[in-house]
């Protein structure tokens, strides 16, 4: 034995790699499953490595500043700079085709909105983080004279993003930096969880699977749905999600494996089996079920009820409205939905082909409606890539009372667009619910980075909305914003592009939004309204 050693040891380390290399090139060539691998042994291997870093690759070497999807370099640097409070200027002007067709222009005013000691909230501390606070023009609930209407403190808020697909430490970032600047975080379909309890105005989403609210067979029990709402104060409102962009007319599935104990008693699931959310409600049937149904919440909850979707065929939407006008009844918000998809996995083809994009989505709605005159009774909200200022204040121009953002938040505490949401491997701890990856995820800080972003989000958005001679969002019109038209080189109003002008909003001035007693979010200390 003692020579069998000896000669081992003495025989070159190179001749040992030879050997291994030489098994590996023979196993490849036995293998079938891989033709790569079997027709260029050794060498096909090279191939998966470079596929399975491609992504990054091109996201940090090839892709320039303006050239990636779903967020390009330009304007993930914007986000993290500001959660950090880092300088987000660019310098030597834009880098941007500004003749490229949908290229978004907003006109400024020749004389700026002029702030004077009755309009200088938005800028008389520049050392205070929340001077930037802009409260929804609307008091949600109020035409319907719910028990508790709700003015959101901030027209910026957060998308619906459940727990289980997030992770615990994400939830709990988003919830304390969102308490931290006065906004409101709405839970998703998975449930309210301990999570969401730090503070923030929460909006609960309730989904086909009636997730926290159900009984053992998944149908809705309005008595754990009161309850929640009397036992958490902090539930301002309830969201009754009928599809969302990524994949709309689809149930999601939550595989067996990604079912903790933790979010089975959240969710209300059996543990060890895939639960699959129905593409359909149980709870109504029809556009005038819904109606009872959101009527059936508001009574018992006394709190606003709205609807979330995606958008594609009008006849129902056109029933809703009418159903409206004839009832006096319906939905107090309605969250459209754009087709460009978000944080919740979905197939290709639905996340790329099915339901319109947001600018479609939401100009066909709110002309429905319009036409009706409904729109001064409703709060209008939208998602869909609007977390950035200038595409939030071309939302406002369309008629938006209020915007959400998803991923934009996931960036400001960490997210690095890896597109891994679905694997439960996400690099950065945020879209999983692996103990170790998610172990990276400081809440404290990155809550102060996600209420960062915020600050500068709004700051910015109300920079332009004064260069633009206005005091408030609400005040944008769709004329306030021109479209590039690309090859024949002009640009058009939004007015002309979608075919109708905004509902004019009352807005009485901020320090009348700022003194409602239905404003909502934490009361920001030593907070004075001129």
């Amino acid at each position: 034995m003692e020579n069998v050693f000896s000669f081992l040891g003495s025989v070159p380390v190179w001749v040992y790699i030879i050997l291994a290399l030489a098994f590996i090139a023979l196993r490849d060539i036995l293998q079938r499953k891989h033709t790569i691998r079997h027709n260029f042994p050794l060498v096909g291997h090279f191939r998966y490595m470079i596929e399975r870093i491609g992504p990054e690759l091109r996201q940090y070497i090839v892709a320039n500043n303006r050239e990636e999807l779903p967020f390009n370099r330009r304007q993930r640097s914007w986000i993290y700079a500001s959660s950090k409070k880092e300088n987000n200027y660019q310098g030597f002007g834009t880098d941007q085709n500004m003749q490229e067709p949908g290229y978004v222009l907003i006109k400024p005013a020749m004389l700026p909105f002029k702030l004077d000691s009755t309009h200088n909230h938005h800028v008389k501390n520049g050392n205070d983080p929340h001077h930037y606070t802009i409260p929804s023009a609307k008091i949600i609930g109020e035409y319907h004279q719910r028990k508790r209407p709700y003015r959101p403190r901030s027209v910026v808020n957060v998308s619906a993003m459940s727990f289980g697909s997030l992770s615990s430490r994400a939830i709990e970032s988003l919830n304390k930096g969102s308490y931290q600047f006065g906004n409101y975080h709405n839970t998703g379909e998975g449930g309210l969880s301990p999570y969401h309890k730090f503070g923030a105005d929460v909006v609960f989403n309730m989904g086909t699977s009636y997730f926290g609210v159900r009984d053992p067979e998944g149908n809705f029990m309005m008595e754990k749905l009161v309850k929640m709402t009397q036992n958490n104060p902090s539930v301002r409102m309830i969201e009754l999600k009928l599809s969302q962009g990524a994949k709309p007319g689809k149930g999601g599935v939550l595989p067996a494996s990604k079912i903790t104990a933790e979010i089975a008693e959240i969710r209300q699931v059996p543990m060890g089996v895939d639960i699959v959310s129905p593409p359909y409600h149980s709870a109504f049937s029809d556009v005038r079920g819904m109606i009872n149904f959101i009527e059936q919440m508001a009574a018992t909850t006394g709190l606003p009820i709205g609807i979330k979707s995606a958008v594609g065929k009008t006849d129902m939407w056109e029933e809703l409205a009418d159903l409206m006008v004839e009832t006096g009844k319906g939905p107090d918000f309605i969250t459209i939905d754009g087709g460009e998809g978000g944080t919740g996995a979905a197939p290709p083809s639905f996340a790329d082909h099915v339901s319109l994009p947001l600018v479609f989505a939401f100009s066909t709605v709110y002309k429905i409606f319009q036409k009706r005159n409904l729109n001064d009774k409703i709060t209008f909200i939208a998602s869909g890539k609007l977390g950035l200022p200038a595409q939030a204040v071309m939302a406002f121009s369309m008629g938006a009372d209020i915007i959400n953002v998803a991923r934009e938040a996931m960036m400001s505490i960490g997210c690095i667009q890896a597109q891994s949401c679905h694997t439960n491997r996400c690099p950065t701890g945020i879209a999983t619910n692996n103990k170790w990856l998610e172990s990276g995820i400081d809440p404290t800080l990155k809550s102060e980075r996600f209420s960062n972003y915020m600050t500068t989000m709004a700051k910015e958005i109300i920079e332009i909305t004064h260069a633009s001679g206005y005091e408030h969002p609400c005040q944008f019109g769709m004329n306030d914003v021109d479209i590039s038209m690309g090859d024949n080189n002009r640009t058009i109003p939004l007015a002309d592009n979608y075919g109708y002008l905004k509902t004019i909003v009352p807005y009485p001035g901020i320090k009348t939004l700022l003194e409602c007693p239905h404003l909502g979010g934490r009361k920001i200390p030593g907070e004075k309204v001129a």
